[in-house]
């Protein structure tokens, strides 16, 4: 007999989902994407959304078509790169980059505008508490369902329609000229900082995660594990539009509140001030805490969760470990940590896209097998190339590569390599035609 999930658990699932996505970079770079855009807000924010809210969820349903999580999407290529791909992408989305950053953009926005300059000191005290209190919910991953998802998102979702609701009805600045890359680009530019919430990436972990926790519900076949995985990611996908459409808003009406644009987190403190005044600060601190939270307890649980089923190393002491290594690399700063994950996610970002879309052609190939080494190959080689000149380094031998100058090199020669791949003929095609 198979198993389904009452409404609440479904409702539950969703909002855990949603709950795991919205951390620190989905809530400081749409208002300074939206402050930049000027009056080509529309065209930015459609942008970002196509690689902050539908990429994600794309990825969510090709991990559910794959099924069995990563190892389904991977499959087909050789054990050893399945196996350093994921590692790479786990630990950048893990310990090294978007974990860490939770903890130190919690403590900026949520934590510091009430204590001043705390020094470095402030910010390791409060990093090891921070870590250490998302280590202990995620030591027992079956109650992270109930735990995130039941108590506290709705939480969460209460406070952020309080701050769209202001926003939308009550816009404190005016808006601002056009800046930078905005000026003739806003699409492409705001689609390349939709990588910076690294959605994408979390995606290919949430969705094993996710696969993992409705096993320990009881649901275990596949047609069920894709109808829920959906559902949450639908519900996540939702949640996140409705939260970046009123953000950009908020950058995008904040100047006279803000007179230029350092940072997103800059301007939301500064407009919470000017919209709630000194009460709107707490507002802001349980956004910015419970977000940063539950997204640091969904990567420190989907890491330790990949690491125990590659290594076999008990889930809990994985949990211990990552941790306490993300305490450690949150103590480098907020502007290092960003400028450092930059140029990473430009070349990283390629390949699991291109992941993903050989995962939805893969009945159009009539070689699968090679067809899905030679795309992911040349993803990463190009993503590469769009890594380095993201890092400052003078490209310019390969200024002429379609979109080189956008950052986004590695697009046509990727679709390319698909295109071959669906006119690749099978082995047998070819020798029945010699024949």
């Amino acid at each position: 007999m198979t198993k389904s999930l009452k409404l609440s658990d479904v409702l539950g699932l969703g909002f855990m989902t949603f709950a795991f996505y919205l951390g620190a970079g989905n809530i400081i770079f749409p208002p300074l994407a939206g402050f930049l855009a000027g009056e080509h807000l529309s065209f930015a924010m459609l942008g970002f959304l196509v690689t902050a809210v539908g990429l994600p969820l794309i990825t969510i349903i090709a991990v559910a078509k794959a099924g069995d999580g990563w190892a389904g999407m991977t499959r087909l290529l050789p054990a050893g790169v399945a196996t350093t791909l994921a590692v790479a992408i786990y630990i950048i989305i893990g310990p090294a980059f978007a974990a860490p950053r939770t903890g130190l953009v919690a403590y900026e926005m949520g934590l510091k505008p009430f204590l001043g300059e705390a020094g470095q000191l402030g910010l390791m005290v409060y990093t090891i508490f921070f870590f250490g209190l998302a280590m202990l919910v995620s030591l027992n991953q079956g109650k992270l369902m109930d735990a995130i998802g039941k108590y506290l998102t709705p939480v969460l979702i209460v406070l952020l329609l309080a701050l769209a609701a202001g926003v939308m009805i009550a816009p404190q600045g005016s808006m601002p000229d056009a800046s930078g890359d905005y000026v003739n680009s806003p699409f492409i530019k705001g689609m390349l900082e939709g990588y910076n919430t690294m959605d994408t990436l979390a995606s290919l972990m949430f969705g094993a995660l996710i696969v993992d926790l409705l096993r320990q519900k009881g649901i275990t076949d596949y047609r069920s594990q894709f109808k829920y995985l959906v559902i949450a990611g639908s519900i996540s996908a939702i949640g996140l539009s409705v939260v970046y459409v009123s953000l950009f808003q908020l950058g995008n009406t904040a100047f006279g509140v803000v007179s230029e644009a350092s940072n997103g987190g800059a301007i939301v403190s500064a407009y919470v001030l000017s919209l709630f005044g000194k009460p709107g600060l707490f507002i802001l601190a349980g956004i910015i805490t419970l977000a940063c939270f539950t997204t640091a307890v969904g990567l420190i649980s989907a890491c330790a969760d990949f690491f125990h089923n590659l290594t076999g190393m008990a889930y809990r002491k994985l949990v211990l470990i990552l941790g306490v290594i993300c305490a450690i690399v949150a103590n480098v700063g907020l502007s290092q940590l960003i400028s450092l994950s930059i140029p990473v996610l430009v070349a990283i970002y390629p390949v699991a896209v291109a992941l993903v879309l050989v995962t939805f052609l893969k009945e159009r190939f009539a070689r699968p097998a090679l067809t899905y080494r030679l795309v992911l190959t040349i993803a990463f080689l190009f993503g590469c190339l769009d890594g380095l000149g993201a890092a400052g380094l003078k490209m310019d031998a390969f200024s002429f590569l379609p979109l080189f100058d956008k950052g986004l090199a590695w697009l046509m020669p990727t679709l390319l390599a698909c295109v071959a791949g669906m006119l690749l003929r099978r082995d047998d095609e070819v020798a029945a035609e010699a024949a």
